[in-house]
């Protein structure tokens, strides 16, 4: 296309606003509503390319569903000659890509940019869309009050598509998650995953993975821990210093689920900040796993063994006090013959078994009336004495 074509008879295309490994975007006019637009425009290289074209197409659709006020309206989605393309607002401002390469962002600059790109992805993911390529490029700088939107969402770079262009491998994975790296598939924390990278990039003025070679910057990715942000930016608030260290936790678990919990916490709710990631920080205790320690080296006090011993003690004072009264028992021929149990002479009561049957039918007379009346003193032992004399 040349620098004055025109898209379906409405869209004048002019100068080239930028490239990326997908599309290019152009400068254009709506000649129909009198406004400027920015329109991208799928290479055509990729139009034949298995699975990108429909890609391309069916995430405009769904980017095209938002309005918000932190997110790049999508106007209009169409196809010119058999190439699709996009047409959007034209915004005069920079890139976040400009700013940052201008130095180092101030840290309350840092904060308002990361809350409105947090306000756009929590308006996006609450519609069901993925962005995948949150990067300063992407995000662009809006002339009133220089507030953030956030731009292509939805335009993903696919595996083919990235892995053949040497340049958008580098654009596209210094703000990759591990897992993505890896091979798995997009989620929610990868885009608030690029978010924090984006928050560190700011604070420093330069990118956290500055590899250049793909190899190396995957190995970099996937095998380094980030410095915390409070020893790059000494002057980063504890808050912003802590969110940003929890968005690009190398363990996706360890991030914010959210974009409005991580915007909650960015706004200095500390319930936001660590919830989630108490439990997932659990595990790291198993280091500490190992064979139980020994009784032994905790003995008993001194005091607990003195009052065993006087029990020890007690118990065989007892016991020796019973061999005594067991032998002394054995004397007595009292003892020989068990004691009658005190009964009532109203009433007959047969003998229990273990009691010898009487020797005699003598024994059988009644005895005295005083001394068998019930609750006389002594009257069990009339039968204790009478049992004595007859032996």
């Amino acid at each position: 296309m040349t620098g004055h074509d025109m898209l379906v008879d409405r869209y004048a295309l002019h100068g080239v606003l930028g490239r990326g490994g997908m599309a290019e975007v152009r400068e254009g006019w709506d000649t129909r509503l009198n406004r400027p637009v920015a329109i991208k425009l799928l290479h055509p290289a990729l139009i034949a390319e298995p699975g990108v074209r429909s890609r391309f197409e069916d995430e405009a659709r769904s980017a095209a569903q938002l309005c918000h006020q932190n997110i790049v309206t999508v106007y209009d989605f169409g196809e010119h000659h058999g190439s699709p393309f996009i047409v959007m607002e034209r915004l005069p401002g920079q890139t976040l890509a400009d700013v940052i390469a201008a130095g180092p962002m101030p840290a309350h600059h840092v904060r308002a940019m990361l809350d409105d790109v947090l306000a756009g992805l929590s308006a996006a993911h609450a519609a069901g869309v993925l962005h995948r390529d949150i990067k300063p490029g992407n995000i662009l700088v809006s002339a009133p009050g220089d507030s953030m939107k956030v731009a292509d969402f939805g335009i993903a770079k696919t595996g083919g598509a990235a892995y053949t262009m040497t340049g958008q491998i580098v654009g596209t994975m210094c703000y990759m998650s591990p897992e993505r790296i890896a091979g798995a598939p997009a989620s929610i924390r990868d885009d608030l995953y690029a978010v924090g990278l984006l928050g560190y990039e700011a604070l420093l003025g330069r990118r956290l993975f500055p590899q250049d070679n793909p190899a190396a910057l995957a190995h970099a990715i996937m095998g380094s821990t980030p410095p915390p942000v409070a020893s790059v930016r000494a002057d980063a608030d504890p808050v912003l210093a802590a969110v940003i260290d929890r968005a690009i936790a190398r363990d996706p678990a360890q991030r914010f689920g959210s974009a409005e919990q991580m915007r909650a916490a960015l706004s200095g709710d500390r319930r936001a900040l660590l919830d989630g990631a108490v439990p997932v920080q659990r595990p790291a205790t198993k280091v500490l796993e190992g064979p139980p320690v020994p009784v032994t080296h905790y003995p008993p006090p001194r005091r607990r063994q003195r009052t065993a011993g006087r029990k020890y003690g007690i118990a065989a004072g007892v016991l020796g006090a019973l061999a005594i009264s067991v032998v002394a028992l054995a004397m007595d021929p009292s003892s020989t013959t068990p004691a009658p149990q005190p009964v009532s002479t109203s009433t007959p009561v047969a003998p229990p078994p273990s009691v010898a049957p009487p020797p005699s039918p003598v024994v059988q007379q009644p005895a005295p009336a005083v001394e068998d009346q019930p609750g006389a003193p002594g009257g069990g032992g009339g039968h204790g004495k009478g049992n004595k004399k007859r032996g």
